[in-house]
């Protein structure tokens, strides 16, 4: 049966063409160099060929090496597992068992320069990003319900920060995770404990705890995957790896920096006895407060009460309404002189009117001579030549009036008299 045509359930493609095929692709890729941790080493004894196992350490993913034992045992310092390496080989596909390894002809370390130097372009890579702003760094809570912790399992680190948490505040609560702190292992526990602890709601804030070690030990920490993982943490993380003159890359991306797992232990929670006499102190400050306050208000009210107006109240309403009657005596006093002025004035003018007025002339012997005018009714005569005879005339005297007719001699004996006499 030819492998070429397209495979149907009537017609499947044997293991062996199959297999075949797959064999001719990976030979097809060629020589390769390939970096990675060992974290398997294999090679038995009376045996030429040995197995290692190549893991990438920012994923979860591995591959088998072959390897002539000369090579590995030839190297300088010897290959352990957890070690980087670079390796040059080819990739094999064995048909027969079907599995795929990298044949492998040449190993290199990689140093602790080459090491470093890479882990400060991931440094400056990280800080281009903005993962070491302070900006984006949270602050602790003041008392975390629960204090999610990382670390290995009965490491020293473990237990300095267990035994200075509980020594500040007896009554905090930890969730500890016991990880891989080195080796091949160590980057993908680590990281699924963080997301662990940041997915419970009860962890308040996460400590990535370990003690101190070589620049190797250490190099899980300054790991990209870890660090991308510490960043993307909602809960607050604290890092507490190695000594104070460690810096791994962690250390910088984590909310808070911590020199040891001790100094740790005493920054995630507060210190009882401290919080205590703050307590005291603010209790002391309230109550002198509150005494200020209540001594400086009854001394107001003493001041209040000594004042006239509360200590006689009646005085100065007694005093207001003695003002009201002298007050109303002057306007009484005022309005009866006003009165007496305008009454003497009115008498004056009473008597000058009452001096000229005709009711005083006519008492003096006077009397006063109208004629009466048919329809228009009377008219004081003036003149001897308004009265023809006939006229009838009325005279008005003081005691009354008369009535009288001019005669034919009377304009005769008005000149006998005079104009001067008027009787």
């Amino acid at each position: 049966m030819s492998g070429g045509g397209p495979t149907t359930p009537e017609q499947p493609w044997p293991v062996r063409t199959v297999a075949r095929k797959i064999a001719d692709w990976v030979h097809r890729l060629g020589a390769v160099w390939v970096e990675g941790q060992l974290t398997q080493f294999n090679a038995r004894p009376g045996t030429s060929t040995a197995f290692l196992t190549l893991r990438d350490p920012a994923a979860d993913v591995s591959l088998t090496l072959t390897c002539p034992v000369g090579m590995v045992r030839g190297l300088e310092p010897p290959l352990t597992e957890g070690s980087r390496v670079v390796v040059h080989g080819r990739p094999t596909f064995y048909v027969g068992r079907g599995t795929l390894s990298l044949r492998v002809d040449e190993i290199r370390a990689v140093g602790i320069g080459e090491l470093l130097a890479r882990i400060e372009r991931l440094r400056r890579l990280l800080a281009a990003e903005g993962l070491f702003d302070p900006a984006r760094k949270r602050p602790l809570p003041f008392l975390p319900k629960c204090v999610g912790l990382i670390t290995g399992r009965a490491s020293a680190a473990e237990r300095d920060v267990l035994t200075n948490a509980r020594a500040r505040w007896p009554a905090v609560c930890f969730r500890v995770v016991n990880v891989a702190v080195q080796g091949a292992m160590a980057v993908p526990q680590v990281v699924d404990a963080l997301n662990m602890l940041d997915a419970d709601p009860e962890v308040d804030v996460i400590v990535l705890a370990r003690g101190g070690g070589s620049v190797e030990d250490l190099l899980p920490f300054s790991d990209e995957t870890l660090c991308r993982s510490v960043a993307t943490c909602r809960t607050p993380v604290v890092s507490a790896i190695g000594h104070e003159p460690d810096s791994p890359l962690v250390d910088h991306v984590a909310d808070v920096r911590c020199s040891t797992p001790t100094d740790a232990g005493k920054r995630v929670v507060p210190d009882v006895a401290e919080e205590t006499r703050r307590i005291h102190q603010l209790r002391d400050r309230a109550r002198r407060a509150l005494h200020g306050w209540v001594d400086r208000e009854c001394r107001l009210l003493a001041a209040l009460r000594s004042r006239p107006a509360l200590a006689d109240p009646l005085g100065p309403l007694v005093k207001r309404a003695e003002e009201v009657t002298a007050l109303r005596e002057r306007g009484r006093r005022a309005m009866l002189g006003t009165l007496a002025t305008a009454d003497t004035f009115l008498s004056a003018t009473r008597s000058r009117l009452t001096t000229l007025g005709p009711a005083a002339t006519l008492a003096r012997g006077y009397a006063i001579v109208q004629r009466v005018v048919p329809d228009d009714g009377t008219e004081v005569v003036r003149s001897v030549a308004d009265v023809p005879p006939g006229t009838t005339l009325r005279v008005r005297l003081v005691d009354g009036a008369v009535r009288a007719v001019v005669s034919d001699g009377a304009e005769d004996q008005h000149r006998e008299r005079g104009p001067g006499d008027q009787r």
